[in-house]
């Protein structure tokens, strides 16, 4: 099990990487990715803070430096409660980036956070939040070996399909949302996490349901909390609230109920549905104002381009129904406004609407029925949950725009039901969600994990020792990589017999250790110090070929290779290949491109089968599945981490999309002339050089480009 002091306690790793996330003052709804995940990330690290089990929380999220946006966010730590904390990894270019422009430069964020854990250790636990940090914490967790908990807070394929419902013809949604690249992500957190904590049971039985690596029995309902000191029903002395002051200029009639919707301007939240609903309805326009908190913002042409269209076109629906006086939309407020606003709704007996197409959580609708406000909401995720739980409001289906009119009537026209409801609101959120209640759940769950987890290999050798030998590292592929130019091979040979003992020579392959090295004695190479065969299996040191035995250990986690065979047996176009191509932690089979299934539907019919393994192709014929805790990318991290490797000190060259791996993050990483056309989309990553030359030739060029044998220098290292 893993190691924790008696007295100790558990340390937790939570990922969240986009978003302004700062402890002071969240800038909610500043833009598509500042919503309810920041506010749930923040007051969970706080709550998980004090509980007197845990020693630490840190939140490890993505340092800024952009003056657009502040100086708080370039902070390196900052505290958050006691015991609970900020850390700010930098990665990536400096300025802010909305989260789907992370995806190229996650393996920095991995490399990164790995160098932070050989500075404080490795905690008991990692938890991502949403689909990014789901990548990112779990190839952490298979590479460290430790327990992973996901959260998705919103998932691709239900987003997509949600999308799509309301436009059939909806256009540019991978080049806006990178859906392909974000559900792959989720796939990968679901079949590593050990724990999906989810916010209601719809999410269990219907969204996370169209994912393959689906597994129920791994998930956890555990209902958000809200903070239930600052959102509670209006006193009767309530002062009066400033942002009243805001909501004034827009409104001939300031004391009619209010319809409050709080939402950042993003097409899942369904808001032009909202004021179509209203424009169209004299009956609503008569009763109530309609009020829309929809983020800040300084300037209206600074906004992001998708953020800027949803906040036009409700402008421009103001104006064709012609709603001046009826409508309410203040540019900017601050964190202490909204729980004011929520009572200012309440004390005019109005109505909370969040009519979004999916909604996960509704923090806001917690928020609002602890302040007693009564609820219309989507009939989805959290909605769903929390009107159960409080019986405080109706459920609408959010494009049935009928639906949600009668909805907001009878709310708005029948006084004794808005009391029920009210009351009922108050009451349940303080018995059903306190956050309190969340943290015992969650640590009663994640205790549970640390104690059954082993303990991680790499925490067995404490004294981090480099290999002696050296201190940096060329690691090359084998194959059209060092082979196809014997002149220019036997020039990297000299070259590297010239270098003594302080550069060292590495090769990863998906050959066998006893063919790798045959070829190797065949090319007349030096023996390699370090090799990583088999798709990344095995690693050997040295003229003994040691095996690194904290590899060893860990690599055959979850690997089922009987029923693997078993689950491919059925398939067409797959034929195993020789005996001698196979290995202790590698199936190979050689396909038929033109039968076979392609490569997403052999990862699905795994997954459906609760395999957890990975799907290696190369060269378009040659398929390698490989344990979970393999391949070429952990490999090579595996032992930056052990021998205490900056990504510096490391020149990585490739030829294939199965170096894509290895060659991004903070490596340097040399990709030679030779190359397959699938590594084109790396050129304009930072510290990736793209050779003239070919095969080992461009090996020479890429050492010569970073001079990598003397003082290195990083000529491509872009950060902006």
């Amino acid at each position: 099990m893993t190691e924790m002091k008696p007295g100790s306690g558990l340390r937790i790793v939570m990922i969240s990487l986009h978003g302004l996330i700062r402890a002071h003052d969240a800038e909610l709804g500043r833009d598509a990715d500042t919503g309810g995940q920041v506010k749930y990330v923040l007051e969970l690290a706080a709550e998980l803070g004090r509980h007197p089990e845990v020693s630490q929380v840190e939140l490890l999220t993505r340092q800024i430096c952009d003056d657009r946006v502040g100086s708080d966010y370039a902070q390196l730590e900052e505290p958050i409660s006691e015991n609970a904390k900020i850390v700010r990894i930098p990665f990536g270019p400096k300025r802010y980036l909305r989260k789907e422009a992370l995806w190229p430069y996650m393996e920095a964020f991995i490399d990164q956070t790995i160098n932070y854990f050989r500075r404080t250790g490795l905690p008991h636990l990692i938890h991502g939040h949403y689909a990014d940090a789901g990548y990112g914490g779990a190839q952490l967790a298979r590479l460290l070996h430790l327990p992973f908990v996901f959260t998705g807070h919103s998932l691709g394929r239900v987003k997509k399909q949600r999308l799509l419902d309301l436009d059939s013809e909806a256009k540019n949604l991978e080049e806006t949302y990178r859906f392909t690249t974000r559900s792959e992500a989720e796939e990968m957190a679901l079949e590593t996490a050990s724990l999906i904590v989810t916010s209601t049971s719809q999410e269990v039985e219907q969204q996370y349901e169209v994912y393959e690596a689906y597994m129920p029995e791994r998930m956890e309902v555990i209902p958000p909390g809200v903070d239930l000191t600052e959102f509670h029903p209006p006193a009767a002395d309530e002062s009066h609230a400033q942002i009243a002051d805001a909501l004034t200029p827009f409104l001939q009639d300031p004391t009619k109920p209010m319809i409050l919707t709080m939402a950042r301007p993003d097409d899942r939240k369904n808001l032009e549905t909202l004021v179509r609903v209203y424009g169209e309805s004299t009956e609503l326009q008569q009763l109530a104002n309609l009020v829309l908190v929809l983020g800040t913002r300084d300037d209206l042409r600074e906004l992001a381009p998708g953020q800027r269209r949803v906040l036009l076109n409700v402008l421009t629906l103001i104006d064709v129904y012609n709603l001046y006086g009826k409508v309410a939309y203040p540019k900017t407020h601050v964190p202490s406004d909204v729980p004011a606003l929520y009572r200012l709704a309440a004390t005019s007996r109005g109505v909370f609407i969040n009519p979004a197409l999916t909604e996960p959580f509704g923090l806001t609708l917690l928020e609002a029925a602890a302040s007693g406000l009564p609820l219309v909401a989507t009939n989805d995720g959290g909605p769903r949950d929390i009107i159960a739980n409080c019986q405080n409001g109706l459920l609408v289906d959010p494009l049935d725009r009928d639906a949600i009119e009668k909805a907001l009537l009878r709310t708005l026209t029948e006084p004794e039901q808005w009391a029920t409801w009210s009351d009922n609101g108050i009451t349940g959120t303080r018995e059903h969600y306190s956050w309190k209640r969340h943290a015992d759940r969650y640590l009663r769950d994640v205790m549970e994990l640390v104690e059954a987890a082993a303990e991680p290999a790499l925490t067995e050798d404490r004294r981090r020792r480099r290999i002696p030998q050296f201190d940096r590292l060329i690691l090359t592929d084998l194959d059209n990589t060092l082979t196809g130019d014997d002149d220019a091979l036997a020039e990297f040979a000299d070259l590297l017999r010239a270098q003594g003992d302080h550069v060292g020579f590495g090769v990863a392959t998906g050959r066998r250790l006893d063919d790798a090295r045959t070829l190797i004695e065949q090319l007349g190479l030096p023996m390699p110090d370090l090799l990583s065969t088999s798709v990344g299996t095995e690693i050997h040191y040295g003229e003994h070929l040691t095996p690194d035995r904290s590899w060893q250990k860990q690599i055959a986690f979850q690997w089922k290779p009987t029923e693997v065979r078993k689950v491919l047996a059925d398939l067409e176009g797959l034929y195993p290949q020789s005996e001698k191509e196979q290995s202790q932690f590698k199936i190979s089979y050689k396909i038929d491109p033109k039968v076979a299934p392609k490569l997403g539907m052999i990862r699905r019919v795994l997954r459906e089968a609760g395999l957890r393994v990975k799907v290696v192709l190369s060269l378009e014929i040659y398929l390698d599945i490989i344990p979970v805790r393999g391949g070429d990318d952990l490999s090579i991290r595996h032992i930056l981490y052990k021998w205490g490797f900056r990504p510096e000190q490391v020149l990585v060259a490739g030829d294939s999309g199965n170096d894509e791996g290895m060659l991004k993050g903070r490596t340097l990483g040399v990709v030679v002339g030779n190359y397959s056309p699938e590594l084109e989309k790396l050129r304009k990553l930072p510290r990736i050089y793209f050779a003239e030359g070919t095969h080992a030739r461009g090996i020479i060029d890429g050492v010569n480009y970073y001079n990598f044998l003397d003082h290195i220098t990083i000529p491509n290292d872009r950060i902006d």
